[in-house]
């Protein structure tokens, strides 16, 4: 069981994840914005997290940013329903283990979880050298 930390201002979605998540067996916290992630980090141990790239206040990117400087040993998923090159390349340079267009299949998104957790020493499903 993994404790995930599901970060989206879209209610549905967030809820949903969530759902799907904790039926799998995981531990889950569901968030609204970057900046409720980063208290919930600051009070809680969190495995995963599994943020949106579009948010206002603060977007998944500006969240990665923090992640990585504050809490890098916390993998992260980002998730974007309109994501393009720039962004994808940006999310795998602050550290982003993957990066998945919106609506995601929640078997392919097992499956990225697995192989976070399985295969340590990848990023973006290439291993790292």
């Amino acid at each position: 069981m993994l404790k995930v930390l599901v970060v989206d201002d879209e209610e549905n979605a967030r809820l949903g994840l969530s759902k799907l998540l904790a039926y799998d067996g995981h531990e889950v916290v569901a968030v609204g914005n970057g900046f409720e992630a980063l208290s919930h980090l600051g009070q809680a141990a969190t495995d995963l997290i599994i943020t949106d790239i579009n948010m206002p206040e603060m977007n998944g990117l500006g969240l990665l940013r923090e992640i990585s400087h504050s809490f890098p040993d916390v993998k992260v998923i980002m998730l974007t329903a309109y994501g393009g090159v720039e962004s994808y390349l940006e999310a795998m340079n602050l550290g982003a283990f993957e990066y998945l267009n919106k609506p995601v299949r929640f078997e392919e998104l097992k499956a990225v979880i697995s192989r976070v957790f399985n295969h340590p020493h990848t990023i973006g499903g290439a291993v790292a050298s």
